[in-house]
């Protein structure tokens, strides 16, 4: 039996660039009603790149949010109403300086669904050919190149914190053969 939430009123509490804050009464399952803050977000995509070398692309950035620096694959925020593969060759144009001949989508899922409606489509890309990194004036990125088995000791090592870039590697190991 499928456990669904009944929306009785929703509370827009803020509106901003890139995320919205409400506040939704629902009725549970059982009769009961509660309240549900939801961050509201566009979607994003995030891409495992790897290059002729065998080799898996990520930038080093600053998260305000984390404190630190972190280890992720290239990723970026959907514009309203965009096609997440046009998204996703942006966003791997911008952060890297790469094209890719070849690329695929893999999987969907949602970062945080305990208080986000964040879609995230992880994509696949090879074949890459190299340009000029065009990132945003306030992205200040620096371009790491790792072998899969150097990404897999970090991730156990707890040197990649970002569950994205977690989810896309660990992808990639298991479905690399098949890609």
């Amino acid at each position: 039996m499928e456990q669904k939430e009944v929306t009785v009123n929703t509370n827009k509490i803020f509106e901003g660039k890139i995320i919205n804050l409400r506040v939704d009464e629902v009725k549970l399952p059982n009769g009961k009603v509660t309240t549900r803050e939801i961050v509201e977000h566009p979607g994003g995509v995030s891409i495992v790149a790897v290059n002729e070398e065998g080799k898996i692309l990520l930038v080093k950035q600053y998260r305000k949010p984390a404190e630190e620096s972190l280890l992720e694959i290239p990723a970026g925020k959907l514009e309203k109403g965009e096609d997440p593969l046009i998204c996703a060759k942006r966003e791997l144009l911008e952060e890297t300086g790469y094209e890719a001949s070849f690329i695929k989508h893999l999987i969907t899922f949602y970062t945080t669904p305990g208080f986000s409606n964040e879609k995230m489509y992880l994509y696949f890309a090879k074949d890459l050919k190299k340009y000029t990194a065009q990132p945003d004036e306030d992205e200040f990125l620096e371009l790491y190149e790792y072998t899969p088995e150097e990404l897999w000791e970090m991730i156990l090592q707890n040197q990649i914190k970002d569950s994205k870039t977690i989810i896309g590697i660990l992808y990639y190991l298991k479905m690399r053969s098949s890609l």
